[in-house]
């Protein structure tokens, strides 16, 4: 019997993503700072994503780092995370950190949450 490995899929740091959250940490005075991505349960379409800013790495997570700035997941997260784009678009809306996720079956109309 043979045993099949691969490399799971990356988490795509945009530009725009990772300039933001520099500007972000800069304006807080904490480089120790990172962006942690995460999926929890609810929300109109089953999942909703998560942001917040972190200082703590777990030995688990995965770390994606662009041009100085730092993104973290968390394991369970990235199982949902796999593949997609981390973008920060300012439009009519408003400013904010959006998701393309490619494993997302379906997503509700603001696109803070999805189903699989």
């Amino acid at each position: 019997m043979s045993v099949e490995t691969f490399e799971p899929l990356a988490i795509f740091f945009t530009d725009g993503a990772a300039n933001k959250v520099k500007t972000l940490i800069d304006e807080e005075g904490n480089p120790r700072l990172k962006l942690r991505v995460f999926v929890t349960g609810g929300g109109c379409s089953g999942f909703q994503y998560g942001f917040t800013f972190d200082e703590d790495v777990a030995d688990d997570d995965t770390i994606v780092q662009r041009d100085g700035a730092s993104l973290v997941v968390d394991p369970m997260s990235f199982q949902y995370l796999s593949g997609s784009e981390v973008d920060y678009q300012e439009g009519l809306e408003g400013s904010r950190f959006v998701i393309k996720n490619p494993n997302a079956a379906t997503t509700c109309g603001c696109g803070q949450s999805f189903s699989i």
